[in-house]
């Protein structure tokens, strides 16, 4: 079977889940509870996010229910009003609300992924990502962001990046189009930051980078990207994003053929070795 996910509505506007979004369901009962919490150690705002080393503003947001609370805001939150956990049994469902409605199922198989197989022709992979480059992206998006969801987005993606140090590791292997280590999204100063993230995380031993040379003549990935999730138990899964709207495969036949699909590009592709150096070398031409 394969399963769609298309949470995009007519216009193109992004649209979330009723009892995600900020000012409703789990984001507002958080809030509430900590505004109980707060109120009944006897601290004002300010007096809080001093302790907890945010704003009163800040703060406030998040008690409204207008702000999605980071985890290191719910960790502190939790110890400082003496909570005993009550507000960090809410904080999975609440990172769940930082992804845009589309990419949620898709976070959480990641998340739990054994094996996870990326192809990139848009943009570096965002487990690749550096804070700024994150920004920059975001700052790009029609219709435009506001600030408090750039950095809901920031701080989900970052999250993300946990990946890398779980233990057992997945095996995690991205092809990048090397057109995508040149493109200045941000300016040159945070093209370098992502191409010296690329080469740190490209040395750790689960994960294995390749670069797609633009002059390849043969290249099996002109349908575009795809990312092929393997959970730690279960079959494997394709996701298919574009223009926000999202799809995942769970077709076996079709998983198969997008599986064999990305072995050809893997062979097409320079090595993982030939990655680094090359992504060495478009370092050193900024």
């Amino acid at each position: 079977m394969t399963e769609v996910r298309d949470e995009e509505p007519a216009r193109g506007q992004e649209q979330r889940r009723p009892e995600d979004e900020p000012g409703t369901g789990v984001v507002t009962v958080f809030g509430r509870q900590l505004k109980l919490l707060r109120t009944r150690a006897g601290l004002d705002r300010a007096e809080f996010g001093k302790l907890v080393g945010y704003s009163a503003d800040t703060v406030a947001s998040i008690e409204q229910g207008r702000r999605i609370p980071q985890p290191r805001f719910i960790d502190k939150a939790d110890e400082v009003l003496g909570a005993g956990g009550l507000l960090t049994a809410m904080k999975e469902e609440i990172a769940r609300a930082q992804y845009p409605s589309f990419f949620r199922d898709a976070a959480r198989l990641e998340a739990d992924a054994h094996e996870l197989f990326l192809y990139a022709v848009q943009a570096v992979p965002g487990l690749l990502q550096t804070e700024e480059y994150m920004r920059a992206l975001l700052a790009m998006r029609r219709p435009l962001l506001d600030e408090d969801t750039i950095e809901q987005r920031v701080a989900a993606r970052l999250l993300r990046q946990e990946i890398f140090t779980r233990w057992p590791a997945p095996l995690v292997s991205f092809v990048i189009e090397e057109a995508l280590l040149r493109k200045p999204f941000g300016g040159k100063s945070v093209l370098r930051g992502v191409l010296e993230n690329i080469l740190l995380i490209g040395h750790k031993r689960n994960v294995e980078i390749q670069v797609m040379p633009n002059d390849r003549e043969d290249n099996a990935g002109v349908d575009g990207p795809f990312t092929l999730i393997t959970p730690r138990k279960g079959d494997q899964i394709a996701y298919l994003e574009v223009q926000g709207r999202s799809i995942l495969v769970t077709d076996r036949d079709e998983v198969r053929s997008i599986s064999a699909r990305y072995g050809i590009i893997r062979s097409q592709a320079l090595t993982p070795r030939e990655s680094l150096g090359f992504v060495e070398k478009v370092l050193g031409e900024l």
